[in-house]
């Protein structure tokens, strides 16, 4: 049974046991409601909740503990030389993985039975999965076979039991859920005690998940700086990378390259950004605002990557003909800083936009009657009425811009090269931290060496630097808004 089959089933058996308790309590009332406490759909609910809720729980905990359990059971039949570090042992269990998928093919395909896998030996599995012709699984070592096998019987077996326990689960609370259905039940404060849990429970959703990410990214930094020297790191100023030692992982470049592209990309998107929205909340007309503003968002559903082609494609040689070498002579390559800042700066614009005209709009009406009654103009309303009210919540907007354009990647790969360089020329190429997370990522690599966990001590320094920025952003938004309040 599939994943969504599998909630299906409990949904329907969590709808079963909705209707049953609603009409049981009915029944028990002779269908006079005013005897019941709670209304019936609330008895309903209560039965509902009961049935679906531990059991998805159950069923979700399980899916991602599962694969966990299973790797840890397959890796331990991987011994020896070859499995020593944790890099080979996750290297040998993506192989495990492969030879899994390909030992299910073959019984999908009918050409291996999986009553016989088990008696199969090693040999003989060996020569089926070569008849399967993936060169990837010639001569496969005969330890992997044997994780592969135990990787496949302890993935059935932790199946079948999660199918089992989610179902017997659904139905108990299904049971206890009508059992309990009585006019004299307090079905609605149960249900809404339950709905309440359930939305900390969401709410608590976002919090974990940044706590799990952080923590991530600090062992694993920890571990980097147990191999790598933390000075050189920070102080260094050459990002030369060797997988075959001898690295030299300084960040000085990629945060320089980083802060360079996103401050031209600001230069770009804030004023842009920030006189549409003046014009279309204080200037346009209603019809033209209707049309203009939801066109502009339109730029925030188009996907990086093609952002990132525009500026390889368009941007980049517009801007060699006139300063490259056609022109001007100062720009060696279509990849450069200008060429990643200008098309980032166009992707920021709806963000800086959108969400200032929606601070702009919320400025109380009685500001500006009160300034037009003093006799100011509609643009010194706008000057020293409505923009400093409305200053908070603009640099809200260019923060989520500025953080926007420190994270990006697709864009700074296709337009700002690969250089690792410190320059104030605009026309060079450079990179920044997250395009390098990604290429030291990339590949079967080592995670057990420098050259890979410098990854990790790349993202956490770009959460410190971000996290810096929002404090920075807090403690302006304070101020100012004690300021006009």
């Amino acid at each position: 049974m599939s994943f969504g089959t599998l909630i299906l089933a409990v949904i329907v058996i969590a709808a079963g046991a909705f209707f049953l308790s609603r009409r049981k309590v009915l029944g028990l009332a002779d269908g006079d409601r005013r005897r019941l406490h709670s209304l019936p759909h609330y008895h309903g609910m209560h039965a509902l909740l009961l049935a679906a809720v531990p059991a998805l729980l159950l069923l979700f905990a399980w899916s991602v503990l599962q694969p966990v359990v299973v790797d840890r059971t397959a890796v331990s039949h991987l011994s020896g030389e070859n499995y020593d570090t944790s890099g080979e042992r996750s290297l040998a269990m993506s192989e495990v993985r492969r030879v899994a998928d390909a030992i299910d093919g073959l019984i999908k395909g009918g050409k291996l039975n999986s009553d016989d896998l088990d008696g199969l030996s090693i040999d003989d599995l060996g020569r089926r999965l070569e008849e399967t012709g993936i060169p990837v699984l010639a001569d496969v070592p005969p330890q992997i076979l044997d994780s592969a096998r135990t990787y496949r019987s302890a993935s059935a077996a932790g199946d079948l039991i999660k199918i089992g326990l989610v179902l017997l689960l659904a139905l108990a609370g299904a049971a206890y859920g009508y059992s309990v259905a009585h006019p004299d039940l307090r079905a609605r404060n149960r249900t809404e005690m339950g709905v309440r849990a359930l939305l900390v429970a969401a709410a608590c959703v976002a919090i974990l998940t940044t706590f799990g990410i952080v923590l991530s990214l600090l062992f694993n930094t920890i571990e980097f700086f147990r191999i790598y020297p933390a000075h050189e790191f920070f102080l260094n100023l050459t990002w030369s990378p060797s997988f075959g030692g001898g690295s030299d992982l300084g960040i000085i470049p990629l945060l320089w390259g980083t802060l360079y592209i996103s401050f031209i990309a600001l230069l770009v998107a804030v004023p842009l950004g920030l006189f549409s929205a003046i014009y279309l909340a204080e200037y346009a007309h209603p019809k033209f605002r209707s049309v203009a503003k939801p066109l502009l968002e339109v730029l925030t559903g188009i996907p990086t990557i093609v952002y990132g082609l525009f500026a390889l494609l368009i941007v980049g040689p517009a801007l060699s003909s006139v300063y490259g070498r056609g022109g001007l002579g100062w720009m060696p390559s279509d990849t450069a800083v200008i060429t990643a800042g200008l098309v980032m700066g166009i992707m920021l614009i709806p963000f800086v936009s959108s969400l200032s005209d929606d601070v702009i709009n919320a400025v109380p009406q009685s500001m500006r009657d009160g300034s037009y009654g003093l006799g100011a103009t509609k643009s010194e309303t706008v000057r020293k009425v409505i923009v400093p009210a409305a200053l908070p919540g603009i640099v809200g907007a260019i923060l989520l811009a500025a953080s926007r354009a420190i994270g990006e990647t697709m864009i700074v790969v296709l337009g700002a090269g690969a250089a690792a360089r410190m320059s104030l020329n605009p026309f060079e190429a450079m990179t920044t931290v997250t395009a390098k997370i990604v290429s030291q990522l990339t590949g079967d690599a080592d995670f057990a060496s420098p050259e890979a966990l410098v990854a990790f001590a790349l993202g956490m320094t770009l959460f410190v630097v971000t996290l810096g920025l929002n404090i920075v952003a807090l403690a302006i938004v304070r101020r100012y808004r004690e300021q006009y309040e």
